[in-house]
């Protein structure tokens, strides 16, 4: 039997080419369809699918961040020590629509806004969210856990959460598995809250929302894999502001990680 610490000794292939290919396109498609595609879109199509960061600018029009972006399918204990080393902001698990669908997993904003629980716990009505300046909803939903961590916020801990999620929605994409059965064997494998905080992509994507959500996961879609993206935001050495565009690509540049703005990949996927 498999166990989930099975990936960190490298005892089982790291990720099995079956599970890759789900949703919207086949590895082996990729260099056909992005023939035409601008060479820094390209770049970071070849990063993700060989397990390595991405920098992504929103638009000066939402956030103005970047944020550093890993596949979480290869997620290691590495990949999170540079997320918390490098960027300084909230580590992230943005995640597509359809795998919120298949666990059925609620926005906060909407769950923190039920009848019910106002009625239980008033304090909710008056922590609703009505003031975001860069946006009209939240993409915040439930934080979680692997079962087997500890504390869930150590480096080994959130990589075992964070490439298992990614995992796990692959495989029950690739059976077949929804609904109820889907939610039971999260269940098995995970808790809420945990370290993990999870962003889901509004349904409609970047059509509806061009958040950091939707571009990673339109990111890892256009590299054929599972739409489920770890990442944080980059901010600045002395943490008052984000990181500036200048500086967050001058950064990227000299580390050789390939730097996207949003309206590169919007452009990429409408092609």
């Amino acid at each position: 039997m498999i166990t989930p610490f099975a990936w960190l000794s490298g005892k089982i292939p790291f990720f099995p080419r079956l599970i890759v290919r789900i949703l919207y396109t086949t590895l082996d498609e990729l260099p056909q369809r992005g023939s035409h595609m601008d060479e820094q879109v390209e770049a970071a199509i070849r990063a993700f699918q060989n397990g390595m960061p991405v920098c992504l600018f929103d638009s000066e029009k939402r956030e103005g961040e970047t944020d550093l972006l890993f596949p979480a399918q290869h997620a290691k204990p590495a990949t999170m020590r540079q997320l918390r080393m490098d960027c300084g902001g909230l580590l992230f698990l943005a995640i597509g629509h359809e795998i919120g669908e298949l666990f059925s997993l609620p926005f906060l904003q909407d769950l923190h806004t039920q009848h019910s629980l106002t009625n239980q716990f008033p304090v909710l009505n008056h922590l609703v969210t009505n003031d975001l300046r860069y946006d009209a909803r939240s993409a915040f939903t439930l934080s979680l856990n692997h079962r087997e961590t500890y504390t869930g916020i150590t480096d080994h801990d959130r990589a075992l959460t964070t490439q298992r999620f990614a995992l796990l929605s692959a495989e029950l994409t690739e059976a077949g598995i929804t609904g109820e059965d889907a939610q039971v064997a999260l269940g098995k494998e995970f808790r809420t809250p945990g370290h993990i905080p999870v962003c889901r992509e509004t349904e409609g994507g970047l059509t509806r929302r061009q958040g950091h959500t939707e571009l990673a996961v339109g990111l890892a879609r256009l590299a054929g894999m599972t739409p489920v993206v770890i990442g944080a935001e980059m901010l600045q050495s002395d943490g008052d502001y984000a990181l500036s565009v200048e500086d967050a690509r001058t950064w990227a540049e000299q580390r050789g990680i390939p730097f996207l703005e949003g309206a590169q990949l919007i452009d990429a996927l409408n092609s």
